[in-house]
């Protein structure tokens, strides 16, 4: 399973398995979202706006629905969207 201790009771065991894939899925989603991240930085050096503004529309989406399901804090989100906005303001 992975943990530093193995629960004894039946409860602590299956929140053991519930926490590990919840951990797994929401790392999945993390990923993404860096990845995604990545891909519009990219795009504002090459300044392609077009590709800039398709990946900042789907980011947005992905940020909210992380910050909605906890993934990420819902300031962290609001912190991102809002220097992503303002990198694409600056385009030309």
């Amino acid at each position: 399973m992975g943990a530093l201790f193995m629960p004894n009771l039946q409860n602590a065991k299956k929140a053991l398995r519930q926490s590990v894939k919840h951990a797994a899925r929401n790392k999945i989603v993390a990923e993404e979202l860096h990845s995604l991240r990545r891909n519009l930085r990219k795009a504002l050096t090459g300044k392609d706006a077009a590709k800039a503004k398709e990946l900042a529309k789907t980011l947005v989406q992905k940020f909210d629905k992380a910050a909605k399901k906890g993934i990420i804090k819902k300031q962290t989100a609001g912190r991102l969207k809002s220097r992503m906005a303002q990198a694409l303001r600056a385009l030309p």
